[in-house]
């Protein structure tokens, strides 16, 4: 948990003051490793979870503020969107039944939220990232309301220079622009930590790194982004390039992503990846900074490293190195990021245990990991993972290739279990290890389940309604409290009609456009129409500006005008098209949609966000509403003549 008092803005003089504190704590933290200050010998271990509200339509709800106000406790923070929540479980000691103790310490505080959220008409759904996120819901309306994040949007921005990117390829391919930071409010993990030794971090770390790669494979649970199918773990690469302040350059110069899986093997002490990232990366947030390490530890106390905290927090390593003090003792831990929330609590505890189990084992097996296997091949089986979960392909030690499953089943899940014997009670390795295992030999990860889904649904209803039932199935079957790898799919049905899947236009709106220019050969674009059933067609210019509409019924009426004079030559597309055609945007309502159509005796909207053309909607997208809502009325009128006959049979 990183403090919210930062500047809005910073002077040059803020940005000196506080590089100066910077390396001020950095030379701090050093001197304490020389004298052996840090802790060892305890393995604690913690875990942060993040999570997603959302309405009765299953759509993100941004009431976090208010659902923060009906908590008591300090264990719940805010996060960068108003409708996601974190909650910050406490430290304990490896040992005993501490996974359990995990779980129920989860569950407790989840039950505390869905609670809170009720009373707000919110649920609370544990996933990477939510299928029904529009990318409306990621205006700056929604942002949480605190100086530090309009602080890192601010900074982000500038330091970008221009619009927030992203693209994507995986069954589908997405490639949007964002003006805000807030694109990385779609993504939701369960984090989790375990305190190391200083003089065993650098093994530790390179060995965390070493694993990241399949444990992710079998923990993916995010593969679904704005409606799109894209990587087995989605967050990854949105992540990645939604925190990305990297410009392009005409000469070869490499610039470092802030959000990073790393360069190097770490080959002393933690120290060198805090001044690797103090040197590459700029200040995003400053805040005043009152202590001073050296006097502190001169008078025997322990500092908090204020700056290096706060800098550290802006850089976003899937593997962090954490800085903490616990009982007085100051500490140093290794933070997974890479793990995302969800399926169940069940899933996200057994993806802690075998993390940290794996962690600990895999060290004890290899001893150096880097003398068996390169940096090179550790970066690429994350991001094959990331990829491709349980059907990925790893480079493995000693120059071995190996698939996912064969390695976690074979090597992977019972060196965790050697590494955790040592610590924790046989019955919690066997349960948890057990889902990891079962998980993995059924190929039963949350995004395997979100892809055998959609996949069972076979294209019926739209995509709004596909991302509803998805949505609604997570939530109904977290509460049963079963592994994901033992779900049943979600079913179409579980959407809940219309009133729930077309609340916008962007609910429903067609995206793959057939567009023109208006100097286009007109018969052309008639004879493409025709082939293609196409009743309307945007005229666009160069840079997906709408400056058109052409219809079939222009078309048809142009043809009878011309008569019998025949061809009239080559007739461009401006010459018939309709120049300020009525439209809407993705926010517009539904009811709203309607009325404009109605009211301007129109058949086709398209869809702008600002000037740009994103999509066009028309009346035969609402008959399933108006299907419906007839068979509502049918089945009402079919009620109410039930109760009059049973009424009248009484008399």
């Amino acid at each position: 948990m990183t403090s919210h008092t930062v500047a809005s803005e910073m002077g040059e003089g803020s940005v000196r003051a506080f590089s100066k504190a910077l390396l001020k704590d950095l030379q701090a933290l050093e001197k304490m490793l020389e004298d052996g200050l840090i802790e060892s010998g305890v393995r604690r271990f913690g875990c942060e979870q993040e999570m997603f509200l959302v309405n009765e339509a299953w759509r993100p709800a941004p009431v976090a503020m208010e659902v923060l106000e009906r908590l008591d406790a300090q264990a719940f923070t805010t996060e960068l969107a108003r409708f996601n929540l974190e909650m910050n479980l406490e430290p304990m000691i490896l040992g005993g039944a501490c996974f359990s103790a995990l779980q129920g310490g989860i569950e407790e505080l989840l039950g505390m939220v869905r609670e809170a959220a009720g009373e707000e008409g919110a649920h609370v759904v544990l996933v990477g990232i939510l299928p029904t996120l529009g990318k409306s819901d990621l205006t700056l309306d929604n942002i949480t309301p605190l100086p530090r994040y309009h602080a890192l949007n601010e900074s982000l921005t500038r330091m970008r220079g221009g619009a927030y990117r992203l693209q994507l390829e995986g069954h589908d391919e997405l490639q949007i622009e964002h003006d805000s930071v807030m694109l990385e409010a779609c993504n939701s993990s369960c984090q989790v930590h375990l305190q190391v030794d200083a003089a065993e971090f650098a093994a530790m770390y390179n060995v965390a790194q070493a694993m990241t790669g399949p444990v992710l494979a079998a923990a993916v649970n995010s593969p679904i982004l704005f409606g799109k199918r894209l990587w087995a773990e989605t967050r990854i690469a949105l992540f990645r390039q939604a925190l990305d302040t990297r410009s392009t350059s005409v000469h070869l110069r490499e610039f470092s992503a802030r959000v990073r899986f790393g360069d190097r093997w770490v080959k002393e002490s933690v120290a060198e990846l805090f001044e690797e990232d103090i040197a590459q990366f700029r200040v995003l947030l400053a805040q005043e900074t009152v202590e001073d390490p050296f006097q502190q530890l001169a008078a025997g106390d322990i500092p908090n490293l204020q700056a290096l905290q706060l800098h550290n927090g802006t850089v976003y390593r899937w593997n962090r190195p954490c800085y903490g003090i616990s009982e007085g003792k100051p500490h140093l831990r290794i933070e997974c990021r890479v793990l995302p929330s969800g399926p169940t609590v069940l899933d996200e505890v057994a993806n802690a245990a075998f993390w940290i189990g794996l962690v600990l084992g895999a060290k004890r097996e290899y001893g150096d990991i880097t003398e068996r296997l390169s940096f090179d091949d550790a970066k690429h089986n994350f991001l094959t993972a990331s990829r491709q979960g349980l059907n990925a392909g790893f480079r493995w030690v000693d120059g071995q290739s190996v698939t996912a499953p064969e390695l976690l089943l074979e090597t992977l899940i019972p060196l965790a279990r050697a590494g955790l014997e040592a610590y924790v009670d046989r019955s919690e390795i066997d349960k948890y290890l057990g889902v990891i295992h079962d998980r993995v030999e059924s190929r039963g990860t949350g995004s395997d389940w979100m892809m055998r889904s959609l996949s069972e649904m076979n294209d019926r209803g739209t995509r709004s309604e596909r991302m509803t039932a998805l949505t609604a199935a997570i939530a109904s079957r977290q509460l049963e409290q079963k592994p994901c790898h033992e779900w049943d799919l979600a079913r179409l049905e579980e959407a809940g009609g219309w009133a729930r899947n077309y609340v916008k236009v962007e609910h429903y709106m067609t995206t793959q456009l057939f567009t023109v220019q208006e100097d286009e050969l007109l018969e052309m674009v008639a004879f493409l129409m025709e082939r293609n059933q196409i009743r309307h067609v945007p005229v666009e210019d160069d840079q997906n500006r709408l400056v058109g509409l052409v219809s079939y019924r222009s078309i048809l009426r142009m043809v009878s005008d011309m008569g019998s004079e025949g061809d009239k030559g080559t007739t461009p597309v401006k010459t018939i098209m309709e120049v300020n055609p009525v439209t809407v945007t993705p926010e517009t309502s539904t009811l709203e949609a309607i009325d404009v159509m109605r009211k301007n005796g129109v058949s086709c909207l398209p869809v702008l966000k600002g000037e740009k053309l994103v999509g066009l909607v028309t009346e035969a997208d609402f008959m399933p509403i108006a299907y419906e809502l007839l068979e509502k009325q049918l089945k009402d009128a079919s009620t109410k003549d039930a109760s009059t006959e049973d009424a009248s049979t009484e008399d």
